[in-house]
């Protein structure tokens, strides 16, 4: 089960974020490898209501933010495009992360049937999300989950920092 986070989950989380950082850069992924996401990154989040955890035996295994504002990143697609019933209203999730531990278990598609779930309760019917080219791990787990490619962006408008990115409709 998934629930919103608070302030006091706020370490858990960055826990969890350090070890996805560690586990992406043992993968060779230079996603995630500088300071991003700050604390202040996922207090934000976790102010503005959008940061989930994953639960499973109540304990936080998981950590996702469902942001529900257009992406400034995604306003420009390269080699690609967004599909055509694309509208201005969508939910993005960033920063999601799998405590380390819990391979196998399946937890990712978990996460993100609850999240899909959530977006479609809060009024959502379409979903977006980007990784790194190299995350083959998480392009395996979006297919899964229903997502399909779109296309290229650039992160903060860096030709150097591309992310493939992905569009689901609920």
């Amino acid at each position: 089960m998934i629930r919103p986070a608070t302030a006091t989950d706020a370490p858990t989380i960055m826990a969890i974020i350090q070890q996805a950082k560690q586990l992406l850069a043992a993968d060779g992924i230079p996603q995630w490898q500088g300071a991003y996401p700050t604390q202040a990154d996922i207090d934000r989040d976790i102010d503005r209501g959008y940061t989930y955890l994953l639960l499973a035996d109540h304990e936080a295994v998981g950590t996702a933010t469902l942001f529900q504002e257009p992406d400034p990143n995604y306003a420009t697609i390269y080699a690609g495009a967004w599909q055509q019933h694309s509208s201005e209203r969508y939910a993005t999730i960033h920063r999601i992360a799998i405590a380390p531990g819990h391979s196998g278990a399946h937890l990712g598609d978990l996460f993100f049937s609850n999240l899909t779930s959530e977006a479609y309760r809060l009024g959502f019917r379409e979903m977006r999300i980007d990784t790194h080219a190299n995350n083959a791990r998480m392009q395996h787990v979006l297919l899964k989950a229903g997502f399909t490619y779109s296309g290229i962006v650039r992160m903060d408008d860096d030709p150097t920092d591309l992310r493939n990115v992905y569009q689901l409709f609920l």
